[in-house]
């Protein structure tokens, strides 16, 4: 490649990079899928922070290296935080959110003034702000929750205090539905409970699906959208496909619904708001 090509190159590449440039890091497995990358660069350049996110592909295995690489390095000043990491990553933090600390997870972390990590959790109340924006009434309503992982578990806490009437979690994993359901039950507003393998799909007047099917091609259905009635509010984490074949087969019904990529402003805003914050002491 010739210089001018490399200097045309670089142009194209980020007109804004410097050496004062600060790092954020968005760490994950897989990690192709995500969006944050330009869509929280912009973000956090649009408040005047000369910011670049960069995605990492990191095994769970990996995640304590990639910690102990990332820490001492001091223009790295936060990091985001997607599947499959969102409750180990809380181990890094000396600090936690209000809600980060009830649910044993993070999505976002950024430095405090000791030069290390407090962690805030904003998969839910990004979700039920994208499900208030679309015209989604929960107020006393009956929910279904497919998927207890770190963003489901932040949804069923924010749908919880957000004033369902009753949530139900549906998930393979007996022990964490049943950790999820008796810490949200413990906060004395709607009722939470674990399902069985069936799901009576005609009684729910909202669905969300925070597990990752449908992210990759051939995935099954997370439920049987043919016995969803068209008053059913149904929402979608999975942000690509950007129309996932829930969401594509909820629409058919002539159900309303959300997607991961509504789901994903909504995120981006309080994460962006988070990682602005002053460094606050440990």
């Amino acid at each position: 490649m010739q210089q001018a090509e490399i200097a045309s190159f670089a142009a194209s590449l980020d007109t804004g990079l410097s050496g004062a440039t600060r790092v954020y890091f968005i760490v994950g497995d897989p990690i192709a899928q995500v969006r944050s990358p330009s869509g929280v660069t912009a973000a956090l350049r649009a408040a005047g922070r000369d910011a670049l996110v960069v995605p990492a592909h990191v095994a769970a295995a990996d995640l304590p290296a990639f910690f102990a690489g990332i820490t001492p390095v001091r223009n790295v000043d936060g990091v985001i935080i997607t599947v499959p990491h969102k409750f180990s990553a809380a181990s890094y933090c000396a600090t936690l959110a209000e809600e980060a600390a009830f649910l044993g997870a993070v999505n976002t972390l950024r430095r405090n003034a000791e030069g290390g990590w407090h962690g805030g959790m904003f998969d839910g109340t990004g979700f039920v702000a994208a499900l208030v924006a679309a015209g989604c009434e929960l107020q006393g309503k009956r929910a279904l929750l497919v998927g207890a992982g770190g963003a489901g578990s932040a949804i069923g806490h924010a749908l919880i205090l957000r004033g369902v009437g009753s949530l139900d979690v549906h998930d393979n994993d007996v022990a964490r539905t049943g950790s999820l359901t008796a810490r949200l039950n413990a906060l004395g507003r709607g009722a939470a409970h674990g399902t069985g393998t069936e799901l009576g799909l005609t009684t729910y007047d909202v669905v969300v699906n925070a597990s990752p099917l449908g992210m990759r091609a051939g995935d099954p259905l997370p439920i049987d959208v043919a016995r969803l009635p068209a008053t059913t509010f149904v929402g979608d984490v999975v942000t690509k496909p950007p129309l996932t074949p829930l969401i594509e087969a909820a629409r058919a019904r002539g159900c309303r619904t959300v997607t991961g990529a509504q789901m994903f402003d909504r995120v981006c805003e309080r994460m962006v708001e988070f990682l602005l914050e002053p460094r606050a002491s440990a």
